[in-house]
């Protein structure tokens, strides 16, 4: 399998909950609002030969009237149509931005026509209760009885032609989040999301103020890391500005 970091760039988020463009080479953090964070914002496509996997869906910002999500697919020569699975680890809007776009009346649609989206019902709902900052309900609200959406209630497994993916609710970054493990003939994929957003994190005893349960997050980066070295998985880091991916 192919695994592409779709990198947005680099931000810094305070508790104002807005992405700030940061330039790595000429802004400095000490200049932006004290507890800025300095994160990278990077979606995942994975192409199997029967499938392109989208992991997230980054910001949704647009550029000349395209998604730049829509812009990093169609650079590493991957279309739109070409998607045929989005699977959303929660719907905070720097993880669910580009799960739609407006057509040329003004409406959302779905970015993806071909694509199934995975997404936990809890997680939707919870976000369309809480709203703004953190989610961007009018951006989701499409997928509510699309028949495109494939709803998941709790943990499970998903077997496909030539992988499978195994996926976990874990209520460490926000009350639904979820995790997943992708398993081929050849290797271990792991996708924490926001549970397990760098690679640093994994390798320390970090406790965030931002996590729902920030110490089941930190417990859980620790059982996952132990694991994974054992395993030999590759990591993707969707905030790691560094390392996208580490393989153990």
């Amino acid at each position: 399998m192919q695994i592409i970091p779709l990198s947005e760039g680099s931000f810094t988020i305070d508790k104002s909950k807005i992405f700030v463009p940061f330039n790595l080479n000429s802004d400095e953090l000490q200049s932006r609002p004290v507890g800025s964070l300095l994160v990278e914002v990077q979606p995942f496509v994975i192409i199997s030969e029967n499938d392109v996997l989208l992991l997230d869906t980054g910001l949704g910002f647009s550029y000349n009237n395209q998604l730049q999500l829509v812009q990093n697919l169609i650079a590493h020569n991957i279309q739109p149509q070409q998607v045929t699975k989005v699977w959303l680890s929660h719907l905070h809007k720097d993880h669910a931005g580009g799960i739609s776009k407006k057509n040329h009346l003004g409406f959302y649609e779905l970015t993806f026509p071909n694509a199934k989206y995975y997404v936990q019902k809890k997680e939707y709902d919870f976000a369309l209760s809480t709203g703004f900052p953190s989610y961007m309900t009018e951006e989701i609200e499409v997928l509510q009885n699309n028949t495109q959406v494939e709803w998941l209630n709790g943990n499970g497994k998903l077997a496909f032609t030539d992988y499978s993916i195994e996926y976990e609710i874990t209520g460490a970054h926000s009350p639904y989040h979820q995790v997943c493990t992708i398993q081929t003939a050849q290797q271990t994929i792991f996708f924490g999301a926001d549970d397990a957003p760098q690679l640093q994190q994994m390798k320390s005893k970090f406790i965030a103020k931002y996590d729902f349960d920030g110490k089941k997050a930190m417990q859980l980066r620790q059982q996952w890391w132990e694991q994974g070295k054992n395993e030999k998985w590759a990591f993707l880091f969707y905030h790691d500005i560094n390392t996208p991916i580490f393989q153990s």
